[in-house]
């Protein structure tokens, strides 16, 4: 379930429904190009488009992901609560989800020389026209420009009724012990077909929002940087 498929650094994907099924239009113009299946826990599956046209089936077995566990060196550190990233209430100035496009995410780089351990994520909310939300939290190191690697072991999910929308929502994160070197990217991605509706954020003149506009896309920035920040003990 939710898995994202689509041609690689391309806006052509989608995200499979509950039941692991996917349907998109895939021009023939893109035959020499990549499809690329991935999900988090489990190794990406890449495909020429079309080897994939050939298959019997369609039908893609993924492999589930073993993580090795790196060396530790235990060293003095010192540490202050931070937070970082867009923290705006203003409502005037909004950007978000405005269309139900599977695949489609935005977020904010967070800058970080050092070590961060994620407390909380804090978003504020300009307007929600959905009964129910569900999105994906995702959570990118940063390799270069616009070169991200998602860093969770399992996927995050926030799912609530628009009554429980309020202008402000936080996810506690601590229990996962979430620790990054450097700066790192925030986002929030539509995984799930939630009908006609919109949820927009608070957003500031200042910073830029991240985002790509469906699975395996390819980055770009917009001007203006909508309200998601993190609450990290940030090393000093």
């Amino acid at each position: 379930e939710f898995a994202n498929i689509g041609i690689v650094g391309k806006n052509v994907g989608t995200v499979t429904d509950l039941n692991g099924r996917f349907n998109f239009f895939v021009d023939s113009k893109y035959d020499n190009d990549t499809i690329l299946f991935s999900i988090i826990g489990y190794k990406p599956f890449l495909i020429k488009i079309a080897d994939f046209r050939k298959t019997i089936d369609n039908e893609v077995l993924l492999k589930e992901k073993a993580y090795e566990l790196t060396e530790v060196v235990i060293r003095p550190k010192i540490f202050e609560q931070r937070t970082l990233g867009v923290t705006t209430k203003f409502k005037k100035i909004a950007a978000g989800f405005k269309d139900n496009i599977l695949g489609y995410e935005c977020g904010i780089l967070m800058q970080v020389k050092k070590t961060a351990f994620i407390k909380k994520v804090n978003i504020n909310i300009s307007y929600c026209s959905y009964d129910t939300i569900f999105y994906r939290l995702n959570i990118y190191k940063v390799h270069g420009k616009m070169d991200f690697e998602n860093i969770l072991r399992e996927p995050i999910y926030i799912k609530m009724p628009k009554e429980a929308v309020k202008d402000e929502i936080q996810i506690d994160l601590q229990s996962r012990n979430i620790v990054l070197e450097g700066d790192f990217l925030i986002t929030l991605e539509h995984v799930k077909n939630l009908g006609n509706g919109h949820l927009y954020f608070c957003a500031g003149l200042i910073d830029k929002t991240y985002y790509r506009k469906t699975s395996q896309g390819k980055w770009e920035t917009a001007s203006g940087g909508i309200s998601i920040s993190v609450i990290a003990d940030v090393e000093k």
